[in-house]
């Protein structure tokens, strides 16, 4: 079996969206979101856990690296597990895995302890994105489905923004503590919204139809399909490296270099958020009038160009507005990796592509905090920053080189 969906013509005209479309997008998007605000709250969280716990520098990044390894092992697993036995029973799984253990990172004694409640927490997290990306494209039209995805990947942004908004409120009053049982919170109303969910049509019929392939083996079933699992690897890669690179250290940035408070440093990633998801949402609708490889280029070049003149700023309100502009583009691509994963592999490996491919490139973009980190202090946070230029470059080569065009296709 080829790993190439059965393309079809898109009709002519297509039924209204049904509630069931609904509400599998708000469960998608919510849970995103649950992703976002946990691993930013920890960002802010850092210095406040690291006082408490007596934590090393060292022992205060490994628990961002941890839980991104966390997340890279669920993402695989889920995935496979979502493409055999159902988008949303498996949804369901990684929510109660989540919420267990980030309650339990409420109740860490020590560095150990709490490390190995982040990863596991981090599992749970690990499915959100492959599948909830899966379920929203099965569950949309074709000539909606590039729009579809950005707006599960604004659930993302969503929690960032709640994150950074909320965390310099709550953190003086609940703690490190309570912020992880605030964590929760987004878990159990996703959790409320999917267990009224069925499973998407295209899926039940795959399941009734099909015999149960190696889902793994579909990535790369032949030169075609191997040459785009490959492409988006890259992209994937790039997008988490230039995004955790410059979000974990954005803030202690601002805080260190140019002396702003918590909630100044706040305010200025919130800005740089709300840019964020202005492109996420901008990328979808033009990836659903134009097509998805001159999007994506757009959004690329437009990355280069920020980027090395963020790099080149001091003036705090100068970079407050040009924050948002290159948090714009270089996060805005994100909004076109679920409808271009889901197009490109048939129903029996879209969950396992979404997460198998985007999780590679969630471990190579887990050492972006640490390379930014550690040329930061032996230069600059500019030339660390700057040199992220250069990463945007190589995704548009393969963005020409390797990516195929897939605007309407029709999920099979």
């Amino acid at each position: 079996m080829t790993s190439q969906p059965l393309t079809q013509p898109v009709a002519a005209t297509e039924a209204p969206t049904s509630a069931y479309a609904w509400k599998a997008l708000a469960g998608s998007a919510i849970g995103y979101a649950m992703d976002g605000f946990d691993l930013l709250i920890l960002g802010f969280m850092l210095p406040a856990i690291s006082a408490a716990l007596s934590l090393t520098t060292g022992q205060s990044g490994a628990l961002v690296t941890w839980t991104l390894v966390g997340a890279v092992a669920g993402g695989i697993i889920f995935g496979a597990l979502s493409d055999r036995y159902g988008r949303v029973r498996v949804l369901t799984w990684t929510i109660v895995l989540f919420a267990v253990f980030t309650g339990m990172c409420a109740v860490a004694q020590g560095f150990w302890d709490l490390l190995v409640y982040r990863t596991i927490a981090g599992i749970g997290l690990g499915g959100e994105f492959g599948i909830g990306m899966a379920l929203a494209a099965e569950a949309w039209p074709a000539s909606k489905r590039a729009r579809v995805s950005s707006y599960v990947a604004l659930g993302w942004q969503s929690g960032v923004l709640m994150a950074a908004l909320l965390t310099p409120l709550l953190l003086p009053v609940v703690g490190w503590r309570g912020m992880f049982v605030v964590g929760v919170l987004p878990a159990l109303v996703a959790w409320f919204i999917r267990n009224r969910l069925h499973e998407p049509e295209v899926f039940v019929r795959s399941a009734r139809t099909e015999k149960k392939p190696n889902a793994f083996k579909l990535l790369v079933a032949d030169g075609k399909t191997t040459r785009t699992s490959l492409g988006i690897v890259v992209l994937c890669s790039v997008q988490n490296f230039g995004y955790y690179g410059i979000m974990i250290w954005l803030p202690t940035y601002l805080s260190k270099a140019l002396g702003f408070s918590l909630t100044k440093s706040a305010l200025w990633t919130s800005v740089t958020i709300v840019g964020m998801m202005f492109g996420v949402y901008v990328f979808g609708h033009l990836a659903d009038r134009i097509g998805r490889k001159p999007t994506f280029l757009i959004f690329q070049a437009g990355a280069v160009a920020m980027v090395l003149a963020y790099a080149r700023l001091a003036d705090p309100m100068t970079m407050l507005w040009a924050g948002a502009v290159m948090g714009m583009f270089v996060n805005g691509m994100i909004g076109g990796y679920g409808a271009l994963i889901s197009e490109a592999y048939p129903t029996a490996a879209r969950a396992t592509a979404q997460n198998v491919l985007f999780n590679i490139g969630r471990a190579v973009g887990g050492l972006g905090p640490i390379v930014v980190g550690a040329i930061a202090a032996a230069y600059s946070f500019q030339l660390a920053i700057a040199l992220l230029a250069s990463i945007y470059v190589v995704d548009m080569i393969a963005t020409i080189f390797l990516i195929p065009e897939l605007k309407g296709v029709e999920l099979e």
